[in-house]
């Protein structure tokens, strides 16, 4: 079967996704020995404070990096316009957001978690620069992209080594997490500018393009508050049910799970979306065979990251964590199949926001949102962090493979393909 993306679409995957590889293989060296240097109370903090204001993510992000990718393929004149009016809109909605947790700890008073805190939102405001990424993808201009976050990852690399050989607790660990936002967005700026993609004049803000842009993105602000949510519970009613050290073995299965093999299938996707907006405008028979050869790679790659994990997941939490961390094992051969789910899920959003019918993204994930509360509700108590585990494989497979099945008006149509 002839290869329906085109060279330059293949090349863009290729930078996207060669980052993700050298970010896996540097995270494998480094964030192991951050995680034995920290401990799983320490770590546990850590994540417990990422998976709290990552449910305030939506209200940061807005929905916007979709529909702004598509909102640029579609009318490119406006990507200027777009870039900036994003840029505003995202950083009101991070004022907002730090104003509300400057009352908060005002209230109840500071402490170590309260500067982690801080520490994490700082983050999110030097992750307005991900606009340029946005840009980059659209363009079909990943290079840029790898050469942005693989100098960064590098600065980061050396900051945790120097905190690895002083004993650094966690407070300097979480701002190396800001630091990584800041360099990537000094680098797309230096990179961008350098091409004279971007001059220095003042761009255009609109109200009117602000206006259609959260329209569009709304229901993706609901279901990214949703799935946020139902991932993010899991710490909660770990922490609730047991303490910290099991959310810190619980961040080690998703560390390794999510943040390192999901982002492939997930650079994948996006560098590749442009290409599929581009076909459902044109030419639909296009845009279903890119459809249908991407669902094949995606299930070959979400099987091989789960035989991976099945069969060396235990050698590599006993290699490169301490003891401390054996507790994962178990719930890491469970966990490690929700790439599978998840990829499939990532690409009917796709689906769906091509065309136009996102209110379906809020369904799905308010389903799968109740799935997980339940189950977490009812298999942690029992069975600790296999039930988490359980809770959030299960919960998948409702959002992801279950309630697409059931939408048949919504399925893509192959039959072209076929033909």
């Amino acid at each position: 079967m002839q290869i329906a993306f085109s060279k330059t679409d293949l090349s863009s995957t290729f930078w996207f996704t060669s980052e993700k590889i050298i970010h896996f293989i540097f995270s494998i060296i480094i964030i192991p020995k951050i995680f034995n240097a920290l401990g799983t109370v320490d770590m546990g903090k850590l994540k417990f404070v990422e998976a709290s204001l990552v449910m305030f993510a939506p209200v940061f992000f807005l929905g916007l990096s979709s529909i702004c990718i598509r909102e640029m393929v579609k009318h490119p004149k406006q990507i200027k316009n777009i870039i900036s009016t994003a840029i505003i809109m995202r950083l009101i909605s991070w004022g907002i957001t730090f104003i509300g947790l400057v009352v908060y700890f005002y209230i109840v008073g500071t402490n170590v978690i309260s500067t982690i805190y801080f520490i994490i939102l700082l983050s999110y405001l030097f992750r307005l620069t991900d606009v340029f990424e946005w840009y980059c993808i659209t363009t079909k201009k990943a290079q840029f992209i790898f050469y942005s976050k693989t100098l960064s990852l590098l600065l980061v690399f050396l900051l945790q080594l120097y905190g690895l050989k002083n004993q650094l607790g966690v407070i300097f660990f979480s701002f190396t997490i800001a630091c990584d936002y800041l360099f990537q967005g000094v680098f797309y700026a230096v990179f961008l500018k350098k091409i004279q993609t971007f001059k220095t004049e003042l761009w255009p803000i609109s109200f009117t393009l602000a206006k259609r842009l959260l329209k569009f993105a709304f229901p993706l602000i609901i279901s990214n508050a949703l799935v946020v949510f139902y991932i993010g519970i899991d710490e909660l009613f770990l922490k609730y049910f047991l303490n910290d050290h099991a959310v810190g073995v619980f961040g080690s299965i998703q560390f390794l799970v999510i943040g390192l093999s999901w982002t492939i299938g997930f650079a994948i996707i996006n560098a590749l979306y442009p290409a599929l907006a581009e076909s459902y405008l044109q030419q639909k028979k296009t845009y279903y065979l890119k459809l249908a050869q991407l669902n094949i790679l995606l299930l070959v790659l979400g099987i091989g990251i789960g035989l991976f994990y099945t069969f060396f997941g235990n050698t590599i939490l006993n290699t490169y964590f301490t003891q401390q961390y054996v507790e994962g094992n178990t719930p890491l051969k469970i966990f490690c199949w929700a790439p599978l789910l998840v990829f499939f899920g990532m690409l009917y959003e796709k689906h769906l926001l091509s065309s136009n019918s996102l209110q379906h993204e809020v369904y799905r994930f308010a389903i799968g949102c109740i799935c997980n509360i339940v189950l977490c509700y009812f298999l942690i108590p029992v069975y600790k962090i296999n039930g988490a585990a359980f809770a959030v494989l299960i919960s998948h497979f409702v959002t992801n493979i279950l309630y697409p099945t059931f939408q048949l008006s919504l399925k893509p149509n192959l039959k072209p393909v076929l033909k």
